[in-house]
């Protein structure tokens, strides 16, 4: 609905359905999968890379409570696979399928000499519309709010050059069992982004919701100030939800502390709500009731002079 042109044109034309909306305002992010790229090309394995696309935009723009709209890709090439390049564009559409969006339009090149053979690069482009009374800024977060951890997939599209790199150095290969996991080291290495559209938008409806965060590159302590006041700090309660595979072994193969994982991963937890305390069980119960696996991680507390906004702690 609001798609008036096909696939194909020079450019992508689009209706914004403004009948609920009293000040509409449009809300645009751009993205790319990274390296996990060449996990898909090691593996041959093509038909989820393309969600990954779509997540990392459409949760983005979600964050100051967009609704996507649109998306468009580039795919870029030296010389065409068509069989690649289908599977690829198929995950894009199943990702823009659950996220209630139109894949409306997009590029492909063929670049001879550009990119290695077999090898080829994606980025996507999101635009998403939002109420100017309804944008999410985080403005009005304060201490005493509470802080809800939505799961994550797995790594979603964050640190796999660390992610190769430890990979490279094991023993495992794409069809092995995974550590302590039943799934193969290929289906928990490109397991897709958490695509976090339909769940948030339904609390959206339900809630007040005074501040997000998706937990992309830099982990837990670059990604969360990004959506706080100057004067409270996020206290994240770690363990609070529940491990996963993935993340167990890369600590233990890669050697790597806990905070360290914290800057580079998102450890479990891909998407966060910052909301008032008296809501917080309901809607960890609206999200159970959706199937959705989510915690309460920490809370909000007030800034000493100029301490760190994401506060950690750790077990004893």
């Amino acid at each position: 609905k609001g798609v008036i042109t096909d696939i194909g044109g020079f450019g992508g034309l689009f209706r914004l359905d403004t009948q609920n909306m009293k000040n509409p305002v449009l809300v645009s992010g751009t993205d790319g999968v990274g390296t996990k790229l060449k996990l898909a090309f090691e593996f041959d394995c093509h038909d989820t890379i393309g969600i990954d696309l779509v997540a990392m935009s459409v949760n983005d723009v979600l964050v100051q409570g967009a609704a996507p709209l649109f998306f468009l890709d580039y795919f870029a090439t030296s010389k065409l696979d068509q069989n690649k390049a289908l599977s690829v564009l198929k995950g894009i559409a199943d990702g823009c399928k659950e996220s209630n969006c139109a894949l409306l339009g997009g590029e492909t090149a063929e670049m001879p000499g550009f990119y290695a053979d077999g090898e080829y690069d994606l980025s996507g482009f999101c635009v998403g519309a939002v109420d100017y009374d309804a944008i999410i800024d985080g403005s009005n977060v304060k201490a005493n709010q509470k802080i809800i951890g939505i799961a994550s997939s797995g790594a979603h599209s964050n640190g796999y050059s660390l992610v190769r790199k430890i990979l490279a150095q094991s023993s495992l290969k794409k069809n092995d069992i995974f550590p302590n996991d039943t799934r193969t080291v290929q289906e928990v290495l490109l397991a897709p982004t958490k695509l976090y559209v339909a769940e948030v938008l339904d609390i959206l409806k339900k809630f007040t919701v005074h501040a997000m965060a998706h937990i992309t590159g830099g982990g837990f302590y670059d990604n969360i100030p990004r959506v706080l006041p100057d004067n409270v700090v996020a206290k994240i309660q770690y363990g609070s939800w529940d491990s996963q595979t993935i993340f167990d072994w890369l600590a233990k193969e890669g050697n790597l502390t806990a905070p360290e994982m914290l800057q580079i991963f998102n450890c479990g937890i891909g998407f966060m709500l910052i909301v008032d305390t008296d809501d917080s069980k309901n809607i960890l119960n609206n999200l159970a009731e959706l199937k959705v696996k989510a915690w309460e991680i920490g809370e909000i507390i007030p800034r000493k002079d100029k301490e760190e906004q994401v506060e950690i702690v750790f077990p004893s």
